[in-house]
C-alpha cells in the first residue's frame, strides 16, 4: 500500500498588482521562473509532490512547469477573490487526490529566498502530520511555509468561506484559523528572513 503523501501546495494565482505582472510569470536574475524555483524547493525540502495553484495568466504560467517531475497545476476559478480562495481550491483538489494526501505544506510563489532547509524543518517527522498545524516563525512574526494536516482542511475551508463573505473581515487567509487552533510555531529566522517580494527589485 502506498503511504499517505505530504504535498507541497504552492499558491501562485495572484495578479501581482504591485509587481506589475502575475508573480507566476516572474523570473529570477538567472532566468529561473519563481514557480519552478519554489516547486523545486518544496520537493528538495521533503514534499512528496507539489500542486501549484494558478489563476492570473494561468495559460502562460503552466508551460513554465512542464516537465517538472512530481509537479502539477490546478487553476482556482475564483482566484481574484484573494489568497483564501486559492488555498480553498488547492485543498479541495488535494482532498480527492489519489493516493491519499495526509498533509499540505503551504507556501507562496513570492518567497524566492525560501530555503529547502526551512521546508524540511516545518515538515518535521512524518508521524502525526495528518493532524498537525504548524508554521514557520521569524523575528517579525509567523509566516510561511505552513503545514496543514488533513484533519484541519474541512474546518479551515469553512472558515475561509465565511471570511470571504464578510466584508469586514481583514484576515481572509489561514492566519486567524491557525491562531484559533494554537498552531505550533517553528523558528526559522536562523535560515532566512521570511520576507515576501511584492515589488520588482531595484535596478542597480
Amino acid at each position: 500500500m502506498t503511504p499517505p503523501r505530504t504535498t507541497g501546495l504552492l499558491l501562485a494565482a495572484g495578479a501581482g498588482t504591485r509587481m506589475g505582472r502575475p508573480k507566476a510569470l516572474v523570473r529570477a536574475a538567472d532566468g529561473t521562473p519563481w514557480t519552478v524555483r519554489a516547486a523545486t524547493t518544496l520537493l528538495d525540502g521533503g514534499c512528496d509532490d507539489v500542486l501549484v495553484v494558478l489563476g492570473a495568466a494561468a495559460s502562460e504560467a503552466e508551460p513554465l512547469l512542464a516537465g517538472l517531475h512530481g509537479v502539477r497545476t490546478v487553476v482556482a476559478p475564483d482566484w481574484a477573490q484573494g489568497l483564501g480562495a486559492s488555498l480553498t481550491s488547492g485543498l479541495a483538489d488535494l482532498a480527492v487526490s489519489e493516493p491519499p494526501v495526509e498533509a499540505a505544506l503551504v507556501s507562496l510563489v513570492d518567497l524566492p529566498g525560501l530555503p529547502s532547509a526551512a521546508v524540511r524543518r516545518v515538515l518535521g517527522p512524518r508521524a502525526g502530520r495528518g493532524t498537525a498545524a504548524r508554521r514557520a516563525a521569524f523575528a517579525a512574526g509567523p509566516g510561511h511555509p505552513v503545514l496543514l494536516g488533513r484533519a484541519h482542511w474541512d474546518t479551515l475551508a469553512a472558515h475561509l468561506r465565511a471570511a470571504a463573505s464578510d466584508p469586514s473581515s481583514a484576515d481572509r487567509g489561514a492566519g486567524a484559523y491557525l491562531r484559533s487552533v494554537g498552531a505550533d510555531t517553528v523558528a526559522c529566522d536562523d535560515l532566512w528572513q521570511g520576507d515576501d517580494q511584492d515589488t520588482p527589485l531595484p535596478i542597480r
